[in-house]
């Protein structure tokens, strides 16, 4: 885990996630139901990406978007990547409804994903009906990207199930949660500049330690 910069084992903080009942649990469902679960076509121009590196057309971008106050306060992740040459975006997350430490491979994980301009994402991200919506995004340029790479790693970890505490399978302590999907897709795009994320990481203390990214409020709807 990453606490303040320093790396670790940092017990307390491993048990101070797993008794956040989930590490990423959301109890509540979007507001926006055509965005829910599938990948949607959205028009419209694209939005422009003040402030952040990476406007240009055939160049590569990454966002994470934050639920500062979810799970207990330890936070919460979705992320968001751009198609080079399109205009356009893939973001999602894995919102973890139930709020249960486990939940198996092709169970109900609140996963969604969709896709469209960068105004479009801003907008249903900002569209939560949850108790604790997405108040803030960071963002960065990435010279690198592998759009298919991410696209296949999204059908990845909507499937793998959710887990924060002892795998039942393998017996040992580990995570599969909102910020490992996040970092998993992310890095999957090769983000550049992306902080390492190691398993049972705490969201917010993971943000923070985005070292270059933009920091920007997201207004929630």
């Amino acid at each position: 885990m990453h606490i303040g910069g320093q790396r670790g084992l940092a017990f307390a903080a491993v048990i101070g996630a797993i008794v956040a009942v989930t590490g990423c649990g959301q109890p509540a469902t979007r507001a926006t139901a055509d965005v829910t679960r599938n990948s949607i076509e959205a028009t419209g121009a694209t939005g422009a990406i003040t402030g952040m590196a990476g406007a240009a057309r055939g160049s590569g971008a990454a966002c994470v978007f934050v639920k500062p106050d979810g799970a207990q306060k330890f936070g919460h992740v979705g992320w968001g990547f751009k198609v080079p040459g399109t205009g356009r975006w893939v973001y999602g997350a894995v919102e973890n409804p139930s709020a249960k430490l486990y939940t198996p491979p092709g169970g109900d994980i609140g996963a969604w994903h969709a896709e469209g301009p960068y105004d479009r994402m801003l907008s249903d991200m900002s569209t939560d009906a949850s108790e604790h919506p997405y108040s803030r995004y960071r963002c960065t340029q990435s010279s690198s990207h592998e759009v298919n790479n991410a696209r296949a790693m999204i059908r990845a970890v909507e499937a793998r199930g959710f887990l924060v505490g002892v795998d039942p399978r393998t017996g040992k302590l580990t995570s599969r949660d909102c910020l490992d999907a996040t970092y998993d897709v992310l890095k999957a795009y090769r983000t550049r500049h992306l902080t390492p994320a190691p398993k049972l990481s705490i969201p917010n203390v993971w943000v923070e330690e985005l070292w270059g990214w933009s920091d920007r409020t997201l207004t929630p709807r």
